[in-house]
């Protein structure tokens, strides 16, 4: 596919760094204040996936699992991400946008009406949690006619065989869970390691991208710099509801992470 996404990582690779990729939840704290953030952390982040909130976020850990109550408490429904992403993209230079949430909320709101409005308000991509390969055969081809990335998921138990044939189904961007944890987890091994599971997996994706989520943090960050990607939200998510209790803005704080998050991966 000849994608935005693509594009993100392409001029990441001329500049020698991996893309970084910002994980917030539409809506939190609010529809308003969702935007600014997106707006805020553009200038410096190379991708934004934006999530849909959930009542039962089974991979999410606490950090996201509060932003997106506080989302739901909030008045969310799935018109307003739409919202969101569609003003987002009249900015000057929007930033590629994935949309990351679970199936059911997907086949609730109909998967045609989604993918319709995913086309027509600019959504670059999408990841299902809950929809693994190869139950997303389907979903994921309607996506691709739609000019759509689905993006497929990897984990350390994934076999060699099965991760042939995701690679093989996947679009431009494949997302790589480094442990088997919630969101927000600890990194239950060292960076030297983790890249070596990477290494692992990247023999079988080498004209793919490949991102690393799940447990990357301000402090793990600069040692995996020689990856596709990082995708970073509980620390985003935390700033959030930081902000909040000390009356702070919060576009203007989770615009600072994200600075000196680029600086640590430059």
């Amino acid at each position: 596919m000849n994608s935005n996404i693509a594009l993100a990582f392409k001029n990441c690779k001329k500049e020698g760094r991996p893309a970084l990729i910002t994980y917030t939840v539409a809506s939190d704290p609010s529809k308003k204040k969702s935007l600014e953030i997106l707006k805020s952390i553009s200038e410096n982040a190379d991708i934004c996936e934006l999530g849909f909130p959930h009542s039962t976020p089974i991979g999410d850990g606490g950090q996201i699992q509060t932003s997106s109550h506080r989302a739901i408490k909030n008045g969310f429904k799935m018109k307003d991400i739409f919202d969101i992403v569609k003003n987002f993209k009249k900015t000057k230079k929007p930033n590629p946008i994935i949309l990351m949430g679970y199936y059911n909320m997907i086949f609730q709101f109909g998967e045609n009406r989604f993918l319709n409005k995913c086309k027509k308000n600019g959504v670059d991509g999408v990841i299902c949690v809950d929809l693994p390969w190869p139950e997303n055969k389907k979903f994921a081809k309607k996506c691709k006619k739609n000019n759509i990335n689905f993006i497929q998921l990897l984990s350390p138990t994934t076999t060699n065989n099965r991760m042939k044939s995701i690679v093989k189904d996947s679009h431009d961007m494949l997302y790589y869970i480094s442990m088997l944890s919630t969101t927000g987890g600890k990194l239950k091994i060292s960076p030297k390691k983790l890249l070596n599971n990477y290494g692992r997996v990247k023999r079988f994706c080498k004209n793919k991208n490949l991102v690393i989520g799940f447990g990357i943090t301000d402090k793990n960050i600069r040692f995996l710099k020689s990856t596709n990607g990082l995708v970073i939200g509980s620390l985003l998510c935390k700033t959030i509801t930081n902000s909040i209790k000390n009356r702070q803005n919060p576009a203007s704080m989770v615009s600072r992470i994200v600075k000196k998050l680029k600086k640590k991966i430059s």
